[in-house]
């Protein structure tokens, strides 16, 4: 909810609390002035002019207090969408205007009192139920206040206090002890301590040093750095999400479409279930009034209030509640879908395994090449390319401070490597895909151990070397796969890395299966088949080459360190980058399914049996709601939807 959203949501709740304390003042009097009211107590308090004192007071109540209904009432008329304003509108129109005719020579007895009691509720309930809206919307509201208004710009020596959103790329800026960090960069002076927890979800502060990247809205520990600004306030990670949260709340799912179209026939439902009543009881042979007050009654406790704001109470609690827990939410029906889920396929790289690549091994196969001479011809065209390996390769030749040479005709072969020109000669930097592709056979003797990723240097058509990178597994990853066993959820590894690395990761996880040697496009097609076979697949992957899986897979999943491409296609992103964070989001989706659920079942249900008794079918067993009894348990079921929804938890 942005600023002035959140300021005219206040004002509003300002609104009804002050209509409701008028009305209360105004109760007392019309209640003693109400011939039904002193028939009841056994008093006789009528006076000269009493009826008009009472009609003055009420019109008071009908004008003032019900002025949000009616006004309801027809904007819901000229949007031809009737719904909860135009019925409470219409039974407080209809009450006055009966009772009023009575004050004016209609035979018969008024209930202003009824009028004024019901719309005393109505103010209560929605000055409630708005309360508890906005409970569901604070946590968005807080995402927005992590980011500063101000950060300190550095000029030299010096520096100069300026407003967050006039930061731009490439500026330099100070955090002190204790202040959030301003914006998105990365650390070029000094290391502290940092708390992201509102950001990701990880409540232990994490250690940031110069060349680690930070997030704006962070909170800094005990130690002052320097940032070199990443890009622009509006383009940064905080406000990204944000916007995330705030369009994934406008957006609705199929549960909540449901929920709408129910609510509509609700509508219907209340205005025929209101004039049939009046229409039966008025020919039945009962006065005029009390089949004024069977309709009047049916009408309000009919409000599809509950029943509209049974869905959007819990996503809008949900995708907040998601957005502190690391888990953004692009696509609503994605996430309530996640329920369904009975198959993850996991990438590898960056996914289960942590993506940062160590060269474990560089193997010549020519005599006139030295080892370093095959790492530095394998880090020419690297330079150019942002894949993992590349950078385990170019991180160990700067350890051997050694420079890598100047490429042209650069050009990255997808899903298999990158090829280049050095003095004159074409290198390729390949994967064993490649070369099983292209039937270039493997060298006599090649072995690497089970963990090992190994890409192939050929200079000009000739292979000339290799070069193994070993990858850690995440420490989370285990635990990640176990969890999925115990919600009896299939892991499968898909990866384009070869066979032996995909065993022994899946092996070592404990995982159903895995899928090697894959291309960008072949992952797509294992997609399929598996949806072919009846499974519901979760696609989790954190690169470019996992975009067409992602897009393919029922539901998509992007780690957030990934690529941009990879999170533009997926429809849920990890910003923590934990497999564990998979199993929370399929729990996740479960227990806000299950709220919505419960809400529509309630909201439901309570129509259901609070219609026949507004319409009078126990009558003549001495049961009888009137239409103030109608308003309270109309407000009330649709305060127990907005509690119901607020209970809503994230379980890691």
């Amino acid at each position: 909810m942005n600023s002035s959203g959140a300021d005219h949501h206040a004002m509003m709740i300002a609104d009804f609390k002050k209509r409701f304390y008028v009305v209360v003042i105004l109760t007392a009097p019309i209640m003693l002035l109400s011939g039904m009211i002193q028939q009841f107590l056994g008093l006789h308090w009528q006076f000269t002019g009493s009826s008009y004192i009472l009609f003055s007071l009420s019109s008071i109540v009908f004008v003032y207090g019900g002025w949000p209904f009616l006004t309801g009432l027809v904007d819901e008329v000229k949007a031809k969408t009737p719904g909860m304003m135009f019925l409470i509108g219409f039974a407080i129109t209809v009450a006055y205007s009966y009772s009023t005719a009575i004050v004016f020579g209609l035979k018969g007895m008024d209930f202003f009192w009824e009028l004024d009691t019901l719309i005393l509720v109505m103010l209560l309930g929605h000055w409630i139920e708005m309360r508890s809206v906005t409970g569901a919307s604070k946590d968005l509201e807080l995402l927005v206040a992590l980011m500063p208004d101000n950060a300190h710009l550095v000029f030299g020596n010096d520096t100069k206090e300026v407003k967050t959103d006039t930061l731009k790329e490439n500026d330099l800026i100070l955090i002190k002890p204790g202040e959030k960090v301003a914006a998105d960069g990365v650390i070029s002076d000094g290391e502290s301590y940092l708390n992201e927890s509102m950001l990701t979800g990880e409540s232990k502060p994490v250690k940031k040093v110069t060349g680690d990247k930070v997030i704006a809205g962070s909170i800094n520990g005990n130690s002052a750095f320097k940032v070199r600004v990443s890009h622009a306030a509006k383009d940064s990670f905080l406000s990204q999400v944000v916007k995330l949260v705030s369009d994934a709340q406008q957006s609705k799912s199929q549960t909540q479409l449901l929920a709408d179209t129910a609510a509509k026939w609700l509508t219907i439902i209340a205005l025929v279930s209101g004039i049939s009543t009046f229409l039966y009881w008025y020919l039945t042979g009962q006065s005029l009034a009390f089949a004024m007050e069977r309709m009047v009654t049916v009408i309000v406790i009919c409000c599809p209030h509950a029943l509209g704001l049974a869905v959007p109470l819990v996503v809008a609690k949900s995708t907040t509640l998601s957005a502190k827990h690391g888990l953004l939410i692009k696509n609503r029906t994605a996430f309530e879908n996640s329920r369904k889920i009975t198959t993850v396929v996991f990438d590898k790289t960056g996914t289960l395994t942590i993506g940062k690549f160590e060269v474990s091994a560089v193997i010549s196969l020519e005599k006139t090449l030295k080892e370093n001479d095959i790492l530095t011809l394998a880090a020419a065209p690297e330079q150019n390319s942002e894949h993992p390996i590349a950078t385990g390769i170019l991180q160990k030749i700067k350890e051997l401070k050694i420079i890598a040479p100047t490429v042209t005709h650069f050009k990255a072969i997808t899903g298999q490597g990158v090829e280049g020109t050095v003095n004159g000669k074409k290198i390729l930097v390949v994967s064993p895909g490649y070369l099983k592709a292209n039937k270039v056979a493997l060298p006599d003797g090649f072995t690497t151990n089970d963990t090992d990723t190994v890409v192939f240097v050929i200079i000009g058509d000739q292979l000339s070397g290799y070069v193994a990178l070993s990858d850690r597994i995440r420490p989370e990853s285990a635990a990640a796969i176990d969890a999925l066993k115990k919600e009896n959820i299939k892991s499968i590894l898909l990866t384009g890395d070869n066979k032996k690395v995909a065993a022994s990761v899946s092996k070592t996880l404990g995982m159903d299966s895995f899928i090697s040697e894959v291309l960008p496009g072949q992952k797509l097609d294992k997609i399929k088949e598996l949806q072919e076979k009846g499974e519901f697949v979760a696609m989790t992957g954190d690169g470019v080459n996992d975009a067409p899986a992602l897009a393919q897979a029922d539901i998509g999943i992007a780690v957030g360190s990934g690529s941009d491409i990879a999170a533009e296609t997926a429809g849920i992103i990890l910003v923590n980058s934990d497999p564990n964070d998979v199993v929370s989001l399929i729990r996740f989706g479960k227990a806000t399914h299950r709220k919505m659920v419960q809400n529509l079942i309630w909201a439901t249900g309570y129509n259901v049996i609070a219609l026949p008794l507004a319409a009078g079918v126990l009558y003549n067993y001495g049961i009888l709601l009137n239409p103030a009894a109608g308003a309270a348990l109309m407000a009330l079921s649709t305060i127990v939807v907005a509690v119901n929804a607020s209970f809503l938890k994230v379980k890691p």
